[in-house]
C-alpha cells in the first residue's frame, strides 16, 4: 500500500474519477481511480516513466475495470430517477406548488460534482440501494466536507429521498430504504438583547437603534449613499414583523401587499414568495407607526411601489445598500459580535430579535405554533434555536410558576 506521504501533490486529473500523479523515490507515474461500487480508490503503478505514456495507461485500465463491470440499464440507474425528479422540482415551481429555493437546494445536492449524491450513486442500480449504501455515501459526506451545516446534510437526505420515491411510484421499487437522521448540533441564534434581557449598556436593540438615529441625524455616508432614517425605520419594522430581511420578503413588500387593522391594531402583510412560500404575516401595533412614517416619506407612493428603497427596482440592489449600511452601523455601535454567542451579528439577526422578543415580552405566554405560522418557520425551530437558548428572566419565570387566569 502506498504511503500518502510521499505522493506528489500535484496530481493531474484526467477525469473525475481518474488521476495520475508521481510518488517519491519512485520514477514511475500511478494511477488512482475511484471504485463506485466498492467506495474507494484503486491505486495502482502504470510502469510508465512518461506522463503521457502514463495517461494512456490510466485510461486503458479504467475502460478495462468499467468492461468487467456490469452495466446497469439506463432506466434502473439512480441517474435516470435523479433526473426526473429534477425535472418534476420544476414542474411543481411552474404549478407553484413548490418554492424554487427547494428546488435549487436538491439539485445542487443530487449535481455538486464534489460531494453532490450522482456522485456516489449515479450508476448504481438504484433497485439495489440499501440502507448500508445511504449511510456510507453520509459517512463518505462528513469525512470530505465536515464544513456542511446540518440543514444541508437534512437537504441531501431529503433529495435522496425524493430521487427514491419517482423510482417507487414508477414501480421500480417497492420501499424506499430507511435513511437514518444525521445528527444535528443546534447552535443559538445571535439577537440584540433587549430590555428586560439587557439594561443599561447591554441593552444592544437600544443601542442599535439610537446609533441608527445618529448616523441619519450626522448625514453619514456609505458607498456614495446617505444614510436616513429609512434605515433605522427599516429595523423597527422588521423586529415588529417577523418578516426575513431577504430580497423575497422584506424587499419584496409593497404598499399594495399592507392592510391596516384596527382590532386588534397591525398590520397585515402578505408575503408572496417566501422561504417557505405564501403566508400572511401579523405585526405588532409598533408597525403602524413605522408604515405612516414611509407614506409621509414617500407621498406620493403608488399601490404597486415598494416600501424600503422604492427607487431601486432591482431588489437585489436595494438588499445590498441595505446591508452595507448595517454593517457600518453594527461597527458603530459596537456591535459586530455577540459577545453571548461568539457569532456575528448581521441583518438577519433582527429576525431572531423579533422571534425572542415576543416570547419574552408575552412572559411566555405567546402560542408557539401561532408565532412560527406567522414567521413562516417551524415550532421545531423556534424550540431549538431560539426558546431553549433564552435565559430565565423573571416573566418566564413567572409563567412557570402560574396556576393560570381566574
Amino acid at each position: 500500500m502506498l504511503d500518502s506521504n510521499n505522493s506528489d501533490p500535484k496530481a493531474s486529473r484526467i477525469y473525475p474519477t481518474l488521476s495520475i500523479y508521481k510518488v517519491r523515490d519512485s520514477r514511475y507515474w500511478y494511477l488512482r481511480l475511484w471504485d463506485s461500487e466498492k467506495r474507494k480508490y484503486t491505486v495502482k503503478s502504470t510502469r510508465e516513466t512518461s506522463k503521457i505514456l502514463a495517461r494512456e495507461a490510466a485510461i486503458d485500465f479504467a475502460k478495462s475495470v468499467l468492461q468487467s463491470k456490469p452495466l446497469v440499464e439506463t432506466q434502473y440507474s439512480f441517474r435516470y430517477f435523479a433526473l426526473k425528479a429534477l425535472k418534476k422540482g420544476d414542474q411543481l415551481v411552474a404549478q407553484r406548488l413548490r418554492h424554487v429555493g427547494t428546488v435549487k437546494a436538491n439539485a445542487l445536492s443530487i449535481q455538486n460534482p464534489e460531494w453532490g449524491l450522482l456522485r456516489w450513486f449515479g450508476n448504481k442500480d438504484i433497485r439495489k440501494i440499501t440502507t448500508r449504501d445511504y449511510s456510507e455515501y453520509m459517512a463518505d459526506l462528513e469525512n470530505r466536507r465536515p464544513d456542511l451545516t446540518a440543514s444541508t446534510k437534512a437537504t441531501v437526505m431529503s433529495s435522496f429521498r425524493n430521487v427514491l420515491k419517482v423510482a417507487r411510484d414508477d414501480g421500480v421499487i417497492n420501499d424506499i430504504p430507511a435513511t437514518p437522521r444525521p445528527r444535528q448540533r443546534d447552535n443559538p441564534r445571535p439577537f440584540f438583547r433587549f430590555s428586560p434581557l439587557g439594561t443599561g449598556e447591554n441593552d444592544a436593540y437600544r443601542k442599535l437603534l439610537k446609533t441608527a438615529r445618529q448616523m441619519a441625524e450626522e448625514k453619514v455616508v456609505v458607498r456614495g449613499i446617505p444614510v436616513t432614517y429609512e434605515l433605522y425605520d427599516l429595523i423597527i419594522f422588521t423586529t415588529q414583523s417577523f418578516v426575513r430581511p431577504i430580497a423575497s420578503e422584506l424587499y419584496a413588500i409593497k404598499h399594495n401587499d399592507i392592510t391596516v387593522s384596527q382590532d386588534p391594531q397591525g398590520l397585515l402583510v402578505e408575503i408572496r414568495k417566501g422561504k417557505t412560500g405564501h403566508r400572511i404575516a401579523a405585526t405588532m401595533p409598533e408597525a403602524v407607526e413605522i408604515y405612516d412614517r414611509i407614506k409621509v416619506r414617500y407621498p406620493d407612493f403608488k399601490g404597486e411601489d415598494y416600501l424600503f428603497l422604492p427607487a431601486y427596482q432591482n431588489r437585489t440592489t436595494a438588499g445590498q445598500i441595505i446591508q452595507r449600511q448595517f454593517r457600518e452601523l453594527l461597527d458603530r455601535a459596537d456591535l459586530k459580535v455577540d459577545k453571548h454567542t461568539g457569532k456575528e451579528h448581521e441583518l438577519y439577526s433582527l429576525r431572531h430579535t423579533a422571534i425572542c422578543m415576543r416570547i419574552v415580552k408575552s412572559h411566555g405566554h405567546v402560542n408557539i405554533f401561532t408565532l412560527a405560522k406567522n414567521a413562516g418557520t417551524s415550532v421545531d425551530q423556534i424550540e431549538r434555536f431560539y426558546a431553549k437558548h433564552l435565559p430565565m428572566v423573571p416573566a418566564l419565570w413567572k409563567n412557570l410558576q402560574s396556576f393560570g387566569e381566574a
